[in-house]
């Protein structure tokens, strides 16, 4: 009985792929790599990136201190530095936490929507 293999698993992303999953520029992308010496992909004899699992969480880290906390380079080497597991762990509450957002909105809407429809219907009568 052997390990069953997903083979629609990526192992490895192009740096165009990498930068659309964040709305990123590939020039950013570069340019964090120089900032942030944990970032590091792997490059061909070419110089053509690949991206792990792992570079990208951790692009994720890095964009979700630049951009979303506002934070300065300097500042987020500084976290990244000093604590990174507590700076991952709250990414990852404000991540599930605007998920639950989002599906409080979807319900709030769909209910609108009912209410609408029932006005809608008892007009019509």
């Amino acid at each position: 009985m052997g390990l069953k293999q997903n083979k629609n698993l990526k192992l490895y992303f192009s740096i165009r792929e990498v930068a659309a999953r964040f709305g990123l520029n590939e020039s950013t992308l570069r340019y964090w790599e120089k900032e942030f010496d944990e970032l590091a992909p792997r490059k061909t004899p070419g110089g053509t990136r690949y991206y792990t699992e792992q570079d990208i969480e951790l692009i994720g880290l890095i964009h979700y201190l630049l951009k979303e906390r506002g934070m300065t380079v300097a500042g987020a080497r500084r976290k990244l530095k000093d604590n990174k597991e507590t700076t991952i762990n709250q990414m990852q509450i404000i991540e599930k936490l605007k998920t639950i957002r989002a599906e409080l909105v979807a319900l709030r809407d769909a209910i609108d929507r009912l209410e609408n429809n029932e006005e809608e219907r008892m007009e019509k009568q």
